[in-house]
Order: C-alpha cells, then structure tokens, then sequence
C-alpha cells in the first residue's frame, strides 16, 4: 500500500532536524520564519532565556499581500525591530522551508535593512 505524502509532517522533520545544531543565543539570537498559505511572521529569539527580542508579520503591516513584496516588507521590519533591541547579528532558521521564493525574499530585505547572518 502506498502511504500519501504528508507536506507539514515533512516539513517539521526538515526543521527538527536543523535545530538540532542551530540556537539563539543573547549575543546572537535565532531569526526564526514560518510561512504560511496566506502570511508570513518572523521572530528573533534568544533560546537560552526563552525570549522573542522582535516580532513582524504581514497581519502586523496589515498587508493584503501574499507575495514577495510583502515578505520584504516583513523582513524589513523585523530587521528594524531588532536593530531597536539592541540586535545586530542573528542566526537564520527557515523552519523547514526551502530557501526559495517568500522566505529569500524575507532574508534578504532583513540583510540589505542591516542584520547580519
């Protein structure tokens, strides 16, 4: 019997997987993004307190848009979110996303607005 192919569960294996070796710390913090069908969110995170240091979305800029334009808003956001927290480099977590499309659109709006990853 073939057994149909789970994406999410995938997806959390992929990210399980990854986390294993990456964590935030307070001098560099964990820029985690999780993409879903209609939003994009992306959170710093300092693991060892268990703090979010920023937090951006596109419910937060109220963006109507699912698109790369509203990734990049999203991450020019959180990249001045944490800029105002005192946070300049950060660790990226893609959450088990492929590196494609919202989630590189986010990273490199949060790049060119000045974190460091």
């Amino acid at each position: 019997m073939i057994t149909p192919f789970d994406r999410k569960a995938a997806r959390r294996r992929r990210h399980r997987r990854v986390r294993v070796e990456l964590k935030g710390t307070a001098r560099r913090p964990r820029l985690a993004v999780y993409r879903s069908l209609h939003h994009v969110y992306a959170q710093v995170i300092d693991d060892e307190s268990g703090r979010t240091l920023a937090a951006a979305s596109t419910l937060q800029l109220r963006s109507g848009a699912k698109n790369l334009e509203a990734a990049a808003a999203v991450g020019r956001a959180i990249a001045e979110k944490a800029r105002a927290a005192g946070v300049t480099r950060v660790v990226f977590d893609r959450g088990g996303f492929l590196y494609h499309g919202r989630v590189r659109a986010l990273a490199d709006a949060a790049r060119e607005a000045g974190l460091e990853f």
